[in-house]
This record gives structure tokens, sequence and C-alpha cells, in this order.
């Protein structure tokens, strides 16, 4: 390794270092103070608390890593910039493509470690996260299985649901089983699907058993559709289902052709899905953009402008990343281009600032 890449190496390592710890300790900070109320009222211990914080942290690292290395690249060539050492390479013959062969190296790992820790680390501590903060805090009744179907336990009710779609609001395949005092199955409904409309939940294509307490048989009748009270809402449902970030990328496509193969819609989940692999990428195209941006020996102002840039550009992307799966989650775009497209368009970007700064 030549004495440029190794200072350019260690330079974006220490800056990318700083960035990444000082953005953990506010998001930390501010989590801990908005929910310190909700553990005190559970009477958890201080030590579960701090583990569930500790657990957050993986899930943290993932969404802020292509910040921190945008941020890192954008100080590192502004010092560059503003000390004339960019200037005095270039005169020396050295090209910005040069320059940013470590910087696309450092991107690469960063890519690698990214999608390792979405894929690896962060579905098993998001899942004990949500299990901690649903159960124990919260305290809600309703638990996901490894089947990824969803239990749903009330006043002497027990519901199970085998698919939830959130986009529509529907329920399929329902079975409620209603219980007396002394725990006896009193009525049973099977339904094959459920909508939620004008605040009720309506079912249709159903089957319903009502207990019989002389005769101690049932009696069995079908209704096309029918109104049927629940214990939970839509929301309940949307915040307590196991989410995309609590499967790895395997379990995630599993779960995806078996819904499919039962005949559910499994688009938003098809999105996630691309976007597991899209993601990590942003990494590489940050790197491209901070260092034209920072190379191309027009940036003179202070580092707060050149910092407020960076986060500029972040949440720039993340807007249009996030409005580009919206379009997949809304069918308006495939599944793939809608992954996809944010980090085409920046990379052209990127590109169009290192030919610039070229």
């Amino acid at each position: 390794m030549s004495i440029i890449y190794r200072y350019i190496t260690i330079q974006i390592s220490k800056y990318f270092g700083i960035v990444l710890t000082f953005v953990i300790g506010i998001y930390i900070i501010v989590d801990f103070f908005e929910k310190i109320d909700d553990f005190m009222e559970a009477g958890l211990p201080f030590s579960k608390t701090i583990f569930f914080f500790i657990l957050e942290i993986p899930f943290v690292i993932v969404q802020i890593i292509p910040i921190c290395i945008l941020l890192a690249v954008l100080i590192v060539f502004s010092l560059m910039t503003r000390h004339n050492e960019i200037m005095a390479l270039r005169s020396s013959g050295v090209r910005i493509y040069y320059l940013f062969k470590p910087v696309v190296i450092i991107g690469c790992m960063l890519s690698g470690l990214l999608f390792f820790f979405s894929d690896v680390i962060v579905p098993i501590t998001k899942a004990k996260s949500n299990q901690i903060w649903l159960r124990e805090v919260r305290r809600e009744s309703t638990v996901i299985t490894e089947e990824k179907n969803i239990w749903v336990k009330g006043n002497r009710i027990i519901t199970h649901i085998k698919y939830f779609n959130p986009k529509v609001k529907a329920i399929y395949g329902i079975t409620l089983y209603q219980f007396d005092q002394r725990f006896q199955l009193i009525r049973r409904i099977d339904a094959k699907k459920g909508v939620f409309e004008q605040g009720k939940w309506l079912l249709y294509e159903i089957m319903e058993q009502n207990l019989d307490k002389e005769l101690g048989n049932y009696d069995i009748t079908f209704h096309d559709q029918q109104v049927e009270k629940f214990d939970f809402l839509p929301e309940d449902l949307n915040r307590v289902a196991k989410k995309s970030e609590e499967m790895t990328f395997k379990e995630l496509s599993e779960y995806i052709k078996r819904v499919e193969a039962e005949g559910y819609d499994a688009t938003n989940y098809r999105v996630d899905l691309y976007a597991k692999i899209a993601f990590p990428f942003i990494c590489i195209i940050m790197c491209m953009v901070g260092t034209g941006i920072g190379a191309r020996g027009k940036i003179k102002e202070s580092m707060p402008v050149v910092i407020a840039f960076g986060i500029g550009m972040a949440f720039l992307y993340w807007i249009f990343y996030s409005f580009c799966l919206s379009l997949g989650y809304g069918e308006m775009l495939p599944p793939g281009i809608a992954a996809w497209t944010a980090n085409l368009a920046f990379f052209c970007f990127g590109a169009v600032t290192l030919l610039n700064a070229e």
C-alpha cells in the first residue's frame, strides 16, 4: 500500500469512527429519555433496560453507516483541499481516480459489513428487543410463532391469523376460539378472509360452530359474510407482526415462497427482500459522492457547512429511497426497480461529481 493510500485510509477510518460513535451516542441518549418512563412503569430492572438499548445498537449502525462514511469522506477530502494537499497531488500528476481507489475499497468493505449486520446480527437483536418492548414493557397480548402466524389472546378468546396484509388491512385464514369461565370451547369461527372497514372487521366465507349445552353438540352454520368484534385493530397487528428486519435474507425469501404458494399477496415482503440487497451498495455510492464533492477544490467553507451538506445529501437519499419503496409497496413499481432506483440515481450523481472533480 502506497503512502497516499495509507494516509487516506487512516484518515477516513478515524473520522468514520468518530462520526459513528457520536451518532450512536446521540440516538441512544434520545431514545433512552423517550422510553425510560415506560420501562419504569413496567417495573423492569435497570439491567434489562440497558440490555434493551444495547440490542438496539446493531439496528442503528445499519441505518447510519452510509451517512457516517459520506461525512468521513467529505471531511477528509475537504481538509485536504483546504490545506492544498489535493492541489499538490494533482500538480504531481495524481488524478482524482487514483485517490478514489482506497475510498471505493473502504466502501466495498462497509457494504459487505452492512449486509452482514442486516442479514445476521440485526434479525437476532431486533427480534429480542421487540420482544422486550412488546411483551415486558407494553405487555401486548399478541405473540409471534416461529411460523410467522399470529396468535391473539383476548378475554376468554384466542384468535389465530395465518397471514396479515397491512397494505389493505386484511387478514387471512382466521380461526377464533371462544371459551366459557371453565375454559370449555363454546364457539369457533373459521373464515377465509377478514377486512377492516369503517372501524369493524368484516369476515368472508365463514363456518361458525356454537355449543349446544343441553345436547353437548356443536351447531354448524355457514355465512357468506359477517361482522365480528375482535380485541385488536390493524395497527395492533402491524406493530407486533414479525418485521422484515427480523428475518434473514434466506428466511424472508422462504417466507415469500410460502405466502405466495398459499395464494396471498407478498409484495411488501418482496420489496423488502430486494431492499436487503440494494441498500448496502449505498456505501459505495456515498464514497463516490463524497470524493467527487470533497476533492473538486471548490469547498472552502467551514467544517460545519461540510457536515451540514453531507447530512443534507444523506437525508435527500433517504427520502428518495423511502419514496421509491413506497411506490413498490403500492405496486406502482416492480419490487426490484423500487429497491434499486434510488441507488441508480445517486450513482449517476456520484459519477457526475467525480467527472467534474477530475
